[in-house]
């Protein structure tokens, strides 16, 4: 049982995205970064290969929980202030396909395409890790675009913005134009979301 309050102290956050950051902050939450590996030498800790029969759902869940579990273990490594390591994994889902994010520029495209005039779900989920117990929890939403034409699909992928983010666009920048109607966590969408992620601090004892 973890009796102390980890309020006045730091988080460790398991991600390099700069949104993730922006949202912790917006949570007045105080947090170091831990950053894995990219590929080709990526951590195999948190291999992104979906695994035969994974559902999205547990697809999301089992690398936030992987990336916690192994971001305190990087802490002890590095001998780094014992705190609890917050990790989170977004994937798109549709027609039963698990989209993340695209390989290039071309991929970008065919991801985009796919998503024109469709409702597909933003599945985020979150995991903390602290002193040997780890917990995790998903937020799923449903987004719809509008029809998108090549042209305005050309124009958005030129722009370099999709190619770093699950399912080829970002919602808090330009790719909002093509969001129809959203049901569900607007910041699980952009990769945090916060109802979530308080729930699961206040667990832990932390006081927001």
């Amino acid at each position: 049982m973890i009796d102390r309050n980890i309020r006045t102290a730091r988080i460790h956050l398991a991600s390099r995205s700069p949104r993730r950051r922006e949202l912790l902050s917006q949570m007045a939450v105080n947090f170091d970064s831990i950053v894995f590996r990219n590929p080709p030498r990526h951590d195999p800790e948190v291999d992104e290969t979906p695994q035969a029969l994974e559902t999205p759902s547990l697809y999301v869940e089992r690398l936030a929980r992987a990336k916690a579990e192994h971001g305190a273990r990087i802490v002890g490594w590095r001998n780094l202030q014992q705190q609890p390591v917050l990790a989170a994994d977004t994937a798109l889902a549709l027609a039963g396909e698990i989209i993340g994010k695209p390989q290039g520029a071309d991929d970008a495209e065919r991801i985009l395409h796919a998503l024109s005039g469709q409702t597909h779900r933003v599945l985020t989920a979150i995991a903390l890790a602290f002193d040997g117990r780890l917990e995790s929890a998903l937020s799923v939403s449903a987004v719809r675009f509008a029809r998108l034409d090549d042209a305005e699909i050309r124009r958005y992928v030129a722009t370099g913005d999709p190619l770093d983010k699950a399912g080829a666009y970002g919602i808090q920048g330009r790719a909002a134009l093509f969001v129809e109607h959203l049901s569900g966590s607007y910041t699980g969408v952009m990769g945090l979301p916060l109802f979530e992620t308080g729930a699961l601090l206040k667990r832990f004892g932390y006081t927001l």
